[in-house]
């Protein structure tokens, strides 16, 4: 069979009916047949593109008119959501935002999964979908002499200066203001990526939700910081909340943000927040979850499906810091958590100690090598969990999670493509995916959590 040719050419214009949702926020149309991903377009609308990329099996455009809009699409309140990455979905009710998300993990499951039947619950979203963030890492550009700050604009690394951000917290728009201001007085030079030159890269805020402590992180070029007694001084007079000012090393040429090395400029090395009523310590490497109210649903719902009595083991795998493991201690008779990042399994033992957690134990390595192993020992457990990358899970650690054979695998999945992947797999392998919750941990953006319960079939 000959493969279709593309019936368009970078730099066309035309119509089409956008009939689908892909999983970075884009509407997805056809004409004549061929795939065509438009950012900004929504499910239903007709709409008139300009043809931007060409490839062998789809097309890209970028959005001109709107010719049939969908109903509930609405004025984003952002003045920078169209220039600005962070957001994808701000041009559409919340309400209906969520039922796309639906969708999508319905067709991921039907479509990758080859799952259908399977009880897919309402996406569970928030009450206020705005100012949610508890951690934001700023990049720093100047432009006409000025010192910007801000988030990169889609598809490349160049700063679009925002004054206001409507899903971070509000103390982090004035902050970043704030630092502007005093970098700009100070004249401390700007990281420029292009010739890897300057000082500053980066600022990365953390607050403490429910402690109300604040972090600061500067990411520089190199060890010397440029008058930071002073920068140092002008924060904590300013913002009298902050608890801790630190210093990252970053002299690489990365896109990666953080370095390896901080350096405490004052005040204390973590800041600490809870979810539940488990307390964390979290350092500017720490992998917290970014939006503490909707974490706690997340986890609450693993905790549910994990249906735990007290008298079961429990393995977490991809554990990070520990947060679920510690998350179900109280429930569970023994908790394993596995994590391959030095730094997160020492945070893990701390905030077990921090909570006079003593069930639960943390070992250092890969999932997908510690899992068969310990299958190839004997080991049982009642229940596995596992919160892994987006990439999901390695298939040595399904096969090993499938001879362990326990009764209940609840899979925590921040990508529905590769959770359906993976639950083709188990569903092959002698477990049945028996409901799923989703869970908005983003709002205004394309990205969707899910939960999903597996049963053992017998």
């Amino acid at each position: 069979m000959m493969k279709q040719k593309p019936p368009v050419q970078k730099g066309q214009i035309i119509e089409c009916k956008v009939h689908g949702f892909g999983h970075s926020g884009t509407g997805v149309g056809r004409y004549e047949g061929f795939a065509v991903f438009v950012g900004g377009a929504l499910p239903g609308e007709q709409v008139r593109i300009r043809i931007t990329k060409v490839k062998k099996t789809f097309a890209e455009g970028e959005l001109l008119e709107v010719l049939t809009a969908h109903p509930e699409r609405i004025e984003p309140i952002c003045p920078h959501f169209d220039s600005c990455g962070g957001c994808q979905l701000q041009h559409i009710s919340y309400t209906e935002e969520l039922k796309l998300k639906h969708q999508q993990v319905v067709d991921q499951l039907e479509r990758i999964g080859l799952l259908q039947d399977v009880t897919i619950h309402p996406v569970k979203g928030m009450e206020n979908p705005w100012s949610y963030r508890n951690k934001v890492q700023i990049p720093l550009s100047t432009k006409d002499g000025k010192v910007i700050a801000g988030f990169y604009q889609l598809g490349t690394h160049q700063v679009v200066d925002m004054e206001t951000c409507f899903i971070q917290n509000e103390l982090h728009t004035e902050l970043t203001k704030k630092i502007k201001t005093i970098v700009e007085t100070l004249r401390i030079p700007i990281y420029d990526e292009t010739t890897h030159t300057g000082i500053l890269r980066h600022v990365l805020l953390r607050q403490g939700v429910h402690t109300d402590e604040l972090m600061v992180v500067l990411v520089t070029n190199g060890v010397k910081l440029p008058h930071k007694e002073t920068l140092v001084t002008e924060l904590r007079r300013s913002f009298p909340v902050i608890t801790s000012i630190q210093q990252n090393i970053n002299t690489a040429r990365t896109n990666v943000i953080l370095g390896k090395e901080n350096k405490l400029l004052w005040g204390m090395p973590v800041i600490h927040d809870t979810i539940g009523k488990i307390r964390f310590a979290i350092s500017p490497h720490s992998f917290f979850q970014v939006n503490p109210t909707q974490t706690e649903v997340l986890y609450e719902q693993a905790k549910t499906y994990a249906n735990l009595s007290g008298r079961e083991i429990v393995i977490d795998a991809y554990c990070g810091i520990g947060s679920i493991s510690l998350y179900l201690a109280d429930k569970a008779r023994r908790v394993y958590g596995m994590e391959i990042v030095p730094a997160a399994i020492e945070d893990a033992k701390q905030n077990a100690a921090l909570n006079k957690i003593k069930n639960a134990h943390f070992e250092l390595g890969k999932a997908e090598e510690i899992l068969p192993k310990w299958q190839e020992e004997g080991w049982y457990t009642d229940v596995i969990v596992v919160d892994p990358p987006r990439k999901g899970c390695e298939e040595a650690f399904l096969e090993a999670a499938s001879k362990i054979r326990p009764e209940r695998i609840v899979y925590v999945s921040c990508n529905p493509a590769t959770f359906a992947r993976d639950a083709k797999y188990l569903s092959e392998h002698g477990y049945h995916l028996q409901e799923v919750q989703p869970v908005d941990m983003f709002p205004h953006t394309s990205h969707i959590e899910v939960v999903g319960l597996f049963t053992l079939q017998v």
